[in-house]
């Protein structure tokens, strides 16, 4: 993988900070002292970003990322200034820049811009790769091809085109910010801003400042005014991943913002007028988060205007193949292995797992499948250790054992996991309850081990 990083500044001293920082990263640092030397570096050195200041000798920095994005519109820009001037940096955004960071900068708050910025192209680049791949967008690449994500991808071509708030609801790991992705890119505002925030994973302390921004002054550390996600995404879209992890003091501010498309900076007294569509997204049940005391009502209606529910793999297992072989092209190449497909006792022991993680979870073990591969089909033997045959059951052998013989085992097996419980192992399966009672009904009248037997429970439901 690139991981070359172009500094374009005329102070050596930021030069030296800049390379200390990045080097101790992973990256291989480039270096420029003028716009000139900028544009030949990023050509030659083809850098995965680069960090532009904005004040060089002869060319200046908004020239310097005018050309850049000339040449390369892809090509992620940050930009430092050194002057407390909002005006210049929204400039600078309009014209292209990823983000920007004023000086002097914390270390961190620039690795953390610079991470952020990274994992957003990467985000890009794969939804751009899908949307070629499917004419909906890429989502039944990504999230599977079965009727529940179909009745999703109808879902996102019909709220894309109102004003509508969303909330995206799942387990982690389905595919929430693919939707909210697609959301945008399917909506009128595709053209201005797509900005995410993980709600989860900033501090709480500077959660406001993330959303609303703050002025110069407004506490210790704030150096410079900065621009906070709202007015970042102005004409766009916002999306706020794990929005039940907000505190209640930012809800009720979150919640003022919605209802009078104005805020504040922290620290501030300027009304900023915004122009935001909100989606959101959350694995917890506010609902309950709501009788608990930990999540607003009133918030709770403003972002639920248009609930779309992404099911767990586990409901929908039919996915589970082509979503296996499409990661598994993904990651061929990159691995640079020779490997062609996935055997079918593999496959079975994929549908068979309840995958917790859900889809990432998935592409995860993919991707490590295609690094152990030893042959040209991924087995079992290419998966972690939940899937070999001496997990499932002693004298399973696979390969080698028959598909009815693999299909006995995951019934009984999952039967065991649930105390026997028919309604639980069909729900886990993907299949009906009468399903499992004639397969078990076959399996009794067949010859059988004292030890192949699972206590069932009926519980008279039929899903």
């Amino acid at each position: 993988m690139n991981r070359r990083l172009l500094v374009v500044d005329d102070d050596p001293a930021i030069v030296r900070l800049l390379r200390a920082i990045f080097v101790r990263e992973g990256f291989e640092v480039l270096t420029a002292a003028d716009g000139e030397a900028g544009l030949v570096e990023a050509a030659a050195g083809d850098p995965q970003i680069v960090i532009v200041d904005l004040e060089l000798p002869g060319m200046d920095g908004t020239q310097v990322l005018e050309r850049l994005k000339e040449s390369n519109p892809g090509l992620p820009v940050v930009m430092l200034t050194g002057r407390d001037d909002a005006k210049t940096a929204v400039r600078a955004m309009r014209l292209g820049a990823a983000d920007y960071v004023t000086k002097p900068f914390d270390p961190d708050e620039i690795s953390l811009v610079v991470g952020r910025v990274l994992a957003a192209r990467a985000l890009v680049s794969e939804v751009q790769e899908l949307r070629q791949r499917a004419g909906n967008g890429g989502l039944d690449v990504q999230m599977g091809p079965g009727a529940a994500v179909q009745r999703i991808v109808e879902q996102v071509r019909m709220v894309a085109a109102t004003s509508f708030s969303v909330l995206i609801l799942g387990e982690t790991g389905t595919g929430k910010e693919l939707v909210a992705a697609a959301l945008h890119r399917e909506s009128e505002r595709r053209a201005k801003p797509f900005v995410a925030l993980d709600c989860g994973a900033i501090p709480e302390a500077l959660l406001e400042s993330e959303l609303f921004g703050h002025e110069k002054g407004a506490f210790t550390g704030a150096v410079a005014r900065r621009l906070g996600r709202f007015e970042l995404a102005d004409g766009g879209t916002l999306f706020l991943d794990e929005v039940g992890d907000l505190p209640l003091d930012v809800q009720v501010k979150l919640l003022r913002v919605l209802q009078e498309r104005e805020l504040e900076r922290v620290g501030g007294a300027e009304t900023i007028k915004v122009d935001v569509r909100i989606v959101s997204a959350t694995h917890r049940d506010l609902e309950k988060q709501i009788v608990d005391g930990t999540f607003r009502e009133d918030l709770y209606y403003r972002l639920n205007v248009f609930p779309i529910m992404l099911p767990p793999l586990r409901d929908r297992t039919t996915d589970i193949p082509l979503l296996a072989e499409h990661f598994l092209q993904k990651y061929v190449s990159g691995a640079g292995k020779a490997v062609r497909g996935i055997d079918a006792s593999a496959v079975a022991a994929l549908c068979a797992y309840p995958w917790p993680g859900n889809v990432r979870e998935l592409e995860n073990v993919i991707e490590r499948a295609v690094v152990l591969a030893r042959s040209p089909e991924i087995t079992v033997a290419d998966l972690p250790a939940q899937f070999a045959p001496a997990k499932l059951r002693p004298g399973l052998q696979i390969p080698g054992a028959t598909m009815d013989e693999i299909e006995r085992y995951a019934i009984t097996k999952t039967l065991e996991s649930t105390g026997g419980s028919t309604g639980g192992a069909a729900k886990i399966l993907n299949i009906s309850v009468r399903k499992i009672q004639y397969k078990l009904h076959e399996y009794e009248s067949a010859p059988k081990s004292a030890s192949a037997r699972s206590p069932v429970r009926d519980d008279g439901d039929d899903l």
